[in-house]
């Protein structure tokens, strides 16, 4: 059953949040690219994610909250488009997001398990390829959707848009041998690169891109408009 988790109240346009239970589930996947491989068995303990990428609106209240003189971003711009998830966010500026917000950038192992589930699920609504259920470049749209455009897209535990339009920040560094080192229990990234995670791919990705276990990477100099994110929260144990 998908638990909605209500939010604090700090930021009233802010996607809700689904609830993710402690326990295991395979990552990655022997026959995808090798950055994904080994499949190993992972322990998370229970977390919640947002149910959506970060709309536009959401993101908008926070810059509010910030000085715009002389910032790149103008509340009044993103409010054009309230509901489609903001892009051409920097990792730092997504990490400041979710912690003004009281939450935090999903792990890497976190947002794959929100999207696959412990079925291992290759795409967040099962194992076969539905170009109608993602928004990627076999759709051919070539721009972002409105978030939850697709709700038979939904994941094993109600998260929506984990496969296409927009790629997401994860918490992590990025290393593309990482699983071959990577701890079984609650695993955080590597230490000493310098590059962090994207995944789920974007409206431009193939299909194979916008599979739940595809790796991708980027610096984050530059601001990617095909580039947004959502946010994720411990849950204290029972």
């Amino acid at each position: 059953m998908v638990l909605l988790v209500a939010l604090c109240g700090c930021v009233p346009s802010a996607p809700e949040m689904v609830e993710v239970p402690a326990g295991w589930f395979w990552m990655g996947e022997d026959g995808g690219p090798p950055s994904a491989r080994p499949a190993h068995r992972v322990y998370l303990d229970a977390f919640s994610i947002d149910r959506t990428e970060v709309t536009c609106a959401a993101f908008a209240e926070y810059i509010r909250t910030l000085d715009e003189t002389g910032s790149r971003w103008n509340a009044a711009e993103l409010l054009q488009r309230p509901d489609d998830p903001v892009t051409g966010v920097l990792w730092k500026e997504a990490e400041a997001y979710c912690r003004w917000a009281g939450k935090r950038l999903p792990t890497e192992a976190e947002w794959e398990k929100a999207a696959r589930g412990e079925q291992a699920y290759r795409y967040p609504w099962g194992n076969e390829w539905d170009a109608d259920r993602a928004n990627t470049a076999e759709f051919e749209l070539n721009k972002v959707r409105p978030v939850g455009s697709y709700p038979r897209a939904a994941s094993p535990y109600g998260a929506l848009d984990m496969a296409g339009n927009a790629a997401e920040w994860v918490a992590d560094f990025y290393d593309r041998d990482y699983y071959v080192v990577s701890p079984l229990v609650n695993p955080r990234g590597p230490d000493h690169i310098l590059d962090h995670g994207l995944r789920g791919g974007s409206y431009a990705s193939s299909m194979e891109q916008a599979a739940t276990f595809f790796r991708d990477s980027s610096h984050s100099i530059r601001s990617n408009p095909r580039v947004g994110f959502r946010c994720a929260k411990s849950l204290a144990s029972p």
